[in-house]
C-alpha cells in the first residue's frame, strides 16, 4: 500500500496543471463539480474526514469566487492538485481497481487535509463569522 511519500509524490505530478485552474475560476468551478460528484459516489471511503473533506471543498469554492483571499496561492494550488489527484482515474492505484483505487484516492485528500489543518480551521472560522449563508454555517 503507497505511503505518505507516495500520496506527496502522487499530488506533485499534477502540481503543473493544477496552476492552470489558479486563474480560471470557470475551470476550477467545473472541477469541483467533479470532485463533489465523485465524493458523494464514494462518501464511505471518506469515514473520518468527510466533514473536512467538504470543508476543503467549500474553501476552494470560496477562493475561486474571490469571497476568500486569506490563504496563500501555494496552498491553493496544493488544494487543486490534490482534487486533481483525486478525480484522475489514472495515478498510484488506478480506479478500475474496485475499492484498492478509491483508497487511494482517500489517503490523498486526508493527506491534504493534515497539511493544510490549519488554514482549514481559519477557513472554517471565518465562514462562521460571515452573516450570509446562516443555515449553511450551522452545518459546521
Amino acid at each position: 500500500m503507497p505511503d505518505e511519500k507516495d500520496h506527496e509524490a502522487g499530488y506533485k505530478k499534477f502540481l503543473s496543471k493544477a496552476k492552470q485552474y489558479v486563474d480560471n475560476p470557470g475551470e476550477t468551478n467545473q472541477l469541483l463539480k467533479k470532485t463533489e460528484k465523485k465524493a458523494k459516489a464514494n462518501k464511505a471511503s471518506f469515514s473520518g474526514i468527510w466533514e473536512k473533506f467538504q470543508l476543503l471543498i467549500q474553501l476552494l469554492k470560496s477562493w475561486s469566487s474571490g469571497e476568500y483571499r486569506a490563504i496563500s496561492k501555494k496552498s491553493i494550488l496544493f488544494i487543486i492538485a490534490s482534487i486533481l489527484y483525486f478525480i484522475s482515474p489514472i495515478d498510484i492505484i488506478p480506479d478500475f481497481l474496485i475499492g484498492l483505487g478509491i483508497v487511494d484516492d482517500a489517503a490523498v485528500i486526508a493527506f491534504a487535509i493534515k497539511q493544510l489543518s490549519d488554514e482549514l480551521e481559519k477557513y472554517k472560522s471565518w465562514k462562521r463569522n460571515q452573516p450570509l449563508d446562516a443555515e449553511e454555517n450551522k452545518q459546521m
